[in-house]
């Protein structure tokens, strides 16, 4: 009998449940009470949709994030968030965020503390906080929260899997903030983690399942010791260890991974399916192989004939050693496909959010289990489905693909090399020394959100939205020059995501109405669904920024997200290389920057936050992806005159390790996140001399915190010890569109007053 599991579920609810009930906490409109209710209720439910499997994960569910949970668990906790005192569930929201709820940080600390520096989860948008350490980091294990919610899960008759973060995934994952060694830790934290197993053998636990994404990527010498040392010292804990590895085939983890004392081992078979049989073929025979075989991070249907096909043989082999799952964590798609009632049929027939993942999953037990014939009508179904997107004319458009096919190296290279195009755009911009500029977006306020509903639901005619769009501009135009910025936006009032927005008006792109996907803490995001040939049938900002413009002396940036980016934050089209569709992307962007350069707007950001996020866990197989990223960055880029300035932003991920490529795609200015981190970006510019012009944001806008001018000070001065003052830009490390106006203006203003400080003579 194969065993069927998960390895996580989205935690936010299908309606963006926790959301709301994390930010009526943080303002003070919810009791903790309340908040925790919520938990519990959201958990019941999850635990419910996942009947029918046969191990079921508790303690996935957390209130920001699980790498800080397990921080938490640790007893990891930065001093400067618990000097304050308050509760537990306070301290963890100001190592999140900088505070939390406003009754907890009355007269403790003013203006909040330091929040914990936030990058990418792997090479997904989803954001983690990262754990610190010092070389006197001690750990102390606290397992209330996961023993809460294993009795919680014990009272619905819940088949209960603890699931945590394994400790070499967790050391490396984090950032020793005086530069030791963090492997040295290890020996520290084994005896914590060994109470804790001991601990849930004690609860009567059978499985726990350990996370060890890290065996996905390489690893050195070092690191394999420690895997054995951790794991050896597990061995006797009582509990049935399945080590849990994603994102990414083993490779030459492998042989660790197998000789490891482990009762089972999870690897991902959509991304490592190559490697299977061989590790089928070499799995001891008192260990559980537990497949990935249903995608946890796209949304496509799976084509089951072909994969029972492929697991027939090996469930053969392996009888009830073989386990089958998703390949990773649930928490990367939507809830429940079910509930898109306005979504086009035809479309929708081709899909599965996460519910339906593990009805596809449950439909290959059954299977196996009882044989074909059992689910004969509904392996049909899904033949007909996929075989009608194959046809689908709406797919495949030969004039796309021309266009593509006739790309040449002259349309992704600017017309004369950076030093001249500065010369140029600095007679015609005449701007100051550190310039000032945001991100792009400004807050959107209810009222914002509820004009454009009104707009897309058809209840408010499109003279009244756009008249109120533009009374927006109007607003944020008359705020920035009132606070003195140098280089103008005109805010994204309109825009309800950075790449939704575009794909709205791009062809080869679908929506849901309740796809959200959580980035970090209560921001979701609903990836649009790329799923055929892109175009772009008519100009997308052009009327918005040329308006915006027209407004104002300033310069004014046109905003355009790039498109690695839309690629990255889509749910992509599995049928052919992301490279051939980012091309495709690339020419539409294309369009919209002439058409921008053309209507007067002469600074031009392309944004391509997700650059670094899409890098391959390997390095080996990073160059061919930044080849091609690059190239189609260039290509979206590279058309205007040198006249025209163009801009791109980048944030929370590690862009240290490929400073030459992001040099590569030679944007005149790149603005790139660096405030959380204490500009630890600029640590790569010690032995990579930057050629061109850069903004390291100084305001962390994740946080609701108020930058200190005299902060800001300091941070430029230190970033003008390895780039030429005159090539440095001073703006927030992100758009500001999740901020409220009251924290924005005090922030700006202190920003502006920074830069006027730094332009004083020393």
């Amino acid at each position: 009998m194969t065993t069927l599991h998960n390895l996580g579920f989205p935690r936010i609810g299908a309606r963006r449940e926790l959301k709301f009930a994390l930010e009526a906490y943080w303002k003070g409109e919810a009791s903790p009470e309340t908040l925790q209710s919520l938990g519990a209720e959201l958990r019941q439910r999850h635990w419910a949709q996942q009947a029918g499997l046969d191990l079921v994960p508790v303690g996935d569910f957390s209130f920001y994030d699980q790498v800080l949970d397990t921080s938490f668990m640790l007893g990891n906790v930065p001093e400067r968030a618990r000097d304050h005192g308050g509760d537990a569930l306070d301290v963890y929201f100001r190592v999140a965020r900088g505070r939390s709820a406003p009754a907890a940080e009355a007269g403790c600390c003013a203006g909040g503390v330091a929040a914990g520096e936030m990058t990418k989860w792997f090479d997904t948008n989803y954001h983690y906080i990262v754990p610190e350490f010092h070389s006197g980091t001690r750990f102390v294990l606290d397992a209330s929260r996961l023993l809460a919610q294993l009795a919680e899960a014990r009272a619905q008759g819940v088949a209960a899997k603890p699931v945590l973060l394994g400790p070499l995934s967790y050391l490396a994952l984090g950032k020793a903030k005086d530069g030791s060694d963090r492997l040295a830790l290890l020996p520290e934290l084994l005896p914590v983690y060994a109470e804790l197993l001991r601990l849930l053998a004690a609860e009567g636990v059978d499985w726990v399942q350990v996370d060890e994404p890290v065996l996905a990527t390489d690893l050195e010498a070092p690191w394999h010791r420690g895997f054995e040392a951790a794991y050896a010292a597990f061995a006797g804990c009582g509990v049935r260890l399945l080590l849990s590895c994603y994102f990414g085939p083993l490779q030459n983890n492998a042989e660790l991974a197998l000789r490891l004392p482990v009762a089972g081992l999870h690897v991902d078979a959509v991304a490592g399916r190559d490697e299977v049989q061989a590790l089928a073929a070499r799995l001891p025979a008192d260990r559980v192989l537990s497949l990935g075989v249903i995608s946890g991070r796209n949304v496509w249907k799976t084509d089951l004939t072909a994969l029972l096909d492929w697991l027939e043989p090996l469930a053969a082999r392996l009888g009830e050693r073989l386990w089958l799952a998703p390949s990773c964590s649930l928490l990367h798609v939507p809830v429940d496909l079910s509930i898109e009632d306005g979504m086009d049929a035809e479309l929708r027939s081709w899909l599965a959010f996460a519910l339906q993942k593990l009805a596809e999953l449950r439909l290959l037990g059954r299977a196996l289990r009882e044989g074909r014939d059992a689910v004969r009508a509904e392996l049909q179904a899904n033949r007909d489905a996929l075989a009608a997107r194959r046809a689908s004319p709406r797919v495949h458009r030969p004039e796309v693909r021309a266009a593509v096919a006739a790309l040449d190296a002259d349309m992704g290279r600017r017309r004369s090399p950076y030093p001249l195009r500065a010369a140029r755009q600095a007679e015609w911009l005449k701007l100051p020394a550190y310039p000032t500029t945001t991100i792009g977006s400004f807050p959107q306020t209810a009222e914002v959100r509820r004009v454009r509903a009104e707009f897309k639901a058809g209840r408010l005619e499109e003279g009244a939205y756009r008249d109120a769009m533009r009374a927006e501009i109007v607003h944020a135009v008359q705020v920035q020059e009132a606070l003195g910025l140098d280089v103008l936006v005109h805010g994204e009032a309109e825009r309800n995501d950075m790449v939704e927005y575009f794909g709205e008006q791009l062809d080869g792109y679908a929506f849901s109405r309740f796809g959200w996907v959580q980035s970090y803490g209560s921001r979701c995001v609903k990836p649009p669904i790329l799923f055929g040939d892109i175009a772009r049938p008519r100009p997308m900002t052009v009327d918005w920024s040329a308006y915006a413009q027209s407004l104002t002396t300033r310069p004014m940036k046109g905003m355009l997200t790039g498109p690695v980016t839309i690629l990255n934050w889509s749910f992509v089209r599995d049928d052919q290389p992301r490279a051939d569709t980012c091309r495709q992307l690339a020419l539409a962007m294309r369009a919209e920057v002439l058409d921008l350069e053309r209507a007067g707007v002469r600074v031009i950001q392309i944004d391509e936050a997700a650059l670094r996020e899409g890098l391959p866990l390997r390095r080996s197989a990073w160059q061919p992806y930044l080849d091609w990223a690059v190239e189609c960055f260039r290509i979206t880029a590279n058309g205007v005159r040198d006249e025209t300035q163009v801009h791109t932003h980048m944030c929370y991920s590690e862009f240290n390790d490929i400073i030459a490529s992001i040099a590569a795609m030679d944007a005149d200015v790149i603005t790139i996140e660096t405030s959380r981190s204490d500009m630890e970006l600029l640590d790569a510019f010690e032995h990579f001399q930057y050629p061109n012009e850069i903004g390291p944001g100084v305001y962390d806008i994740h946080s609701p915190n108020i930058p200190a001018r005299e902060h800001i000070v300091a941070l430029m001065r230190k970033a003008a010890r390895r780039i030429p003052p005159q090539r440095l830009w001073v703006n927030p490390d992100c758009g500001l569109k999740t901020r409220q106006w009251s924290e924005v203006i005090p922030a700006l203003e202190q920003m502006v007053a920074a830069a006027k400080t730094l332009r004083e003579p020393a």
